[in-house]
């Protein structure tokens, strides 16, 4: 069982991590302080430039809606530019990003410091609202709060650009969720209690075990569409009393298992006589809205039986669908009585303040109030906004205490909206992809949890990851904690037992590499069984980054026996699932019969010439273009770590395929080109954006998690004399990268680089020789 010593270990190496993170983060953002030009922020993702204001509306809550476009007086076309990263996983410009609008900055001249002259400038700071890439290329829409505007009409320049802006509310939430779960677990005695230890967070922490399941026998299911490792799953969490985790391998229908979840907890039936109240939760907004809009379909017969759910979340981060913003809580405050006295107490508040400012005349016909009329107004205002805040707290109570199942994301479920609110279980799906501390947020909410996610697909985003000092030595503590705090840390690793144990399956070792060299075993319980067939307990153990998430400490603490996976995939051909499936999965995901023999032959719209064009282009699921001994090199685009890698003749092969594919009848919309690197990205859309437009996807393999296309093609770039991979080291990030297919996987790379880069890489190189269909270079 976890001591004070573990306890603290753990406890004090989160906040040391959480502090590196968000120095990592603000670093990123100081860039536009410093004497970085602004082509170079362009590049690194950090703002789009040239912009010019094309409407100016009013959105949801009162928000004030600024569109910009780049004009084609500025620019030769008006498409925004692809962002190049440092590293892949560093995201563009999306929904619900943190972004100031501020007058333009010539290329030819360098940012600098703003002068305390300049703060007068005009500008305004917001949420982005909507990036339309995937419609018109041209346009971003940021929403403005018009309380946080210099004025009501904002006075924004000509010309502009559009900044993005570090996020702090993350981080002060998870350092206030990791501060409460100090006051819980180690109490300093005296203080106010920050909560109930209960079984839930001494599961979590391994103060105890989990509990004896609570059998269940019978249960009716809703979804007869189920199969039967879903159903096992789904028993699974409900018998289980603190802490159950999903194993949901890609087209698994992983959703579509938490949705009979969220069903069975709020309907009363048999086995649940009693609903609970439930908080949906997920590591994005577009992981939330997927599960909201699922829950919104749900045939209803009875308007009794209909699910009573409420969205938290600013309307700009929720996705702009017509029955999840009528779901937000800001939307569902407006309509109900006590809304129509909130509004009439704004309305006194906003004439009184525009009195003040000498934009608006009292009842006297009086422009601006001057010595005590001035006070005693000011008295009015202060009473105004304090009844307005009692009254809008009311109407979002009265909304919340209505609703049977809340979403929100799991940073978000620490806003004010559900202070004080309580839930009977919690449910987090993308688990695997949220930094443990953001999970804690909406953990002390529930006495239950019920985790959802694939840690065989990509980590948690991390910015604080220093790979070339990974390669060099394993991560050591800060020098500004305590020798009390990061002594225990040392102590448990030093515990061969407890470390191995407790090190994810996946993990890579200060190398890169792999940790494993038997790939086979890596989806098996990392914790063995005992002789009375219960799992081994074993200590807590500080991560060494935050990429080690909750489900990952979970599974690598109790084994097996804390989480059930989901077998059977609809989405892939048989034969592209069946190497993730032998090497991540222990051989356990299988196809489903109506998709393991689909190919592109059955879609109907292709038709080939010939037989032989039918079986090479359209009945082949794998193929691999192998350039090795053509000399086809990558190229470095920019300046050492800076830059990003290209290979035009892998280039020009993915648009021969490309061509061939669509000459057969397959839509660009049904084919994605996935690949590591930002160069090559840009490279390719060179080639292929004039002719197939838009609905042909190009990007990296981060943008494609959880979607899926009929063709893939994945162009793996490496290729020199030193034999480096990069990025194709990760397995996971490769295998979301294949596993994005559902009938046809091309792969164009360098076999004589990529075999260098590891056990996982050469096993895929071995399977690809014996069942894909290879085409030895070339360009044919």
């Amino acid at each position: 069982m976890a001591n004070e010593t573990d306890l603290r270990a753990f406890i004090d190496r989160q906040r040391i991590l959480l502090a590196k993170e968000r120095e990592a983060e603000i670093e990123r953002s100081s860039l536009l302080l410093s004497n970085c030009g602004p082509k170079l922020l362009e590049q690194k993702g950090l703002s789009l430039a040239g912009l010019g204001i094309a409407s100016m509306n009013i959105g949801l809550g009162g928000k004030t809606l600024v569109e910009l476009e780049r004009p084609s007086a500025y620019h030769s076309i008006p498409l925004f530019p692809p962002h190049n990263f440092r590293h892949a996983f560093l995201k563009l410009f999306r929904p619900g990003d943190l972004a100031r609008i501020e007058a333009n900055v010539s290329s030819n001249v360098n940012t600098k410091k703003p002068k305390a002259s300049d703060s007068r400038s005009p500008q305004a700071e917001g949420v982005v609202y909507k990036v339309s890439f995937q419609v018109s290329d041209t346009r971003i829409v940021v929403a403005v709060d018009s309380s946080e505007s210099s004025s009501e009409d904002l006075d924004l320049p000509e010309r502009c650009r559009v900044v993005k802006l570090a996020n702090s509310v993350t981080y002060v939430r998870m350092d206030k969720a990791i501060d409460q779960l100090e006051k819980i677990v180690l109490p300093s005695g005296g203080g106010k209690a920050a909560g109930e230890l209960n079984n839930l967070i001494q599961v979590l922490l391994g103060m105890k075990p989990p509990s004896p399941r609570e059998q269940m026998d019978d249960i009716p299911f809703f979804d007869n569409t189920l199969n039967e490792s879903q159903k096992v799953a789904i028993k699974f969490c409900l018998e289980s009393p603190e802490v159950a985790c999903i194993h949901g391998p890609p087209g698994t229908g992983k959703t579509h298992t938490l949705i009979e979840i969220i069903r069975q907890l709020t309907t009363e039936t048999s086995i649940n006589p009693k609903p609970k109240r439930v908080l949906v939760c997920g590591a994005s907004n577009l992981s939330v809205d997927n599960i909201l809009e699922r829950l919104l379909a749900l045939p209803v017969v009875d308007k009794a039986q209909r699910l009573r759910v409420t969205r938290i979340g600013h309307p700009a981060r929720v996705m702009a669908h017509e029955g999840i913003l009528e779901s937000t809580l800001e939307v569902k405050a407006t309509r109900t009585d006590q809304a129509a006295l909130a509004r009439d107490v704004k309305g006194e508040l906003e004439n009184a303040l525009g009195v003040l400012s000498g934009k608006g005349r009292d009842a006297k016909g009086k422009a601006r109030p001057r010595g005590l009329e001035r006070k005693k107004m000011w008295e009015e205002v202060k009473a105004l906004r304090k009844e307005y805040r009692q009254r809008e707290g009311g109407v979002v109570k009265s909304v919340l205490k209505e609703s049977e199942i809340v979403l929100a994301t799991c940073h978000s479920s620490g806003g004010r909206q559900l202070f004080n609110e309580e839930f009977d279980v919690v449910i987090i799906d993308e688990a695997t992809q949220a930094i443990e501390a953001v999970c804690w947020i909406p953990i002390f909410k529930a006495k239950k949890l019920i985790l959802a996610g694939d840690p065989m697909q990509l980590p948690p985003t991390v910015l604080s990851i220093d790979k070339k000092t990974e390669k060099k030595k394993a991560p050591q503590p800060s020098k500004s904690v305590s020798k009390k705090a990061t002594d225990p840390a040392k102590k448990v690793a030093k515990s061969k037992t407890t470390q191995d144990a407790n090190t994810p399956v996946d993990e890579p070792n200060s190398d890169g590499s792999d940790s494993s060299d038997n790939d086979e075993a890596l989806g098996k319980a990392s914790a063995p069984l005992t002789s009375n067939n219960k799992p081994r307990f074993v200590k807590l153990v500080p991560p060494k980054t935050l990429e080690t998430t909750l489900f990952d400490r979970l599974e690598a603490m109790y084994g097996a026996s804390i989480k059930r996976m989901l077998e059977v995939q609809y989405r892939m051909h048989d034969q592209i699932c069946s190497f993730p499936s032998k090497t991540l999965y222990a051989s356990k995901l299988r196809s489903h019969d109506s998709v393991a023999s689909h190919l592109l032959a059955d879609l109907p719209d292709t038709q080939a010439d010939s037989e032989e064009d039918e079986k090479e282009f359209l009945q082949t699921p794998v193929v691999f273009f192998d350039t090795a001994g053509c000399e086809y090199f990558e190229r470095l685009d920019g300046d050492g770590d800076e830059g990003s890698r290209s290979n035009e003749n892998e280039g020009t092969i993915v648009a021969n395929w490309v061509a061939k594919l669509a000459e057969f009848g397959v839509l660009p919309s049904q084919i994605a080109i996935i690949t590591p690197y930002q160069a090559q990205v840009t490279l390719l859309t060179s080639l292929l954006r004039p002719k197939y437009g838009l609905t042909l996807e190009i990007g990296t393999v981060d943008g494609m998690q959880g979607r899926e296309k009929e063709a893939i093609i994945i162009s793996l770039v490496r290729s020199n004399n030193t034999r480096e991979v990069g990025f194709l080291k990760e397995k996971r990030r490769m295998n979301v990268a294949m596993t994005r297919a559902k009938r046809h996987l091309c792969v164009v790379g360098d076999s004589s680089t990529v075999a260098h880069g590891g056990n996982y890489l050469k096993k895929w190189l071995e399977w690809l020789e014996a069942n894909a269909d290879v085409k030895y270079a070339g360009l044919e």
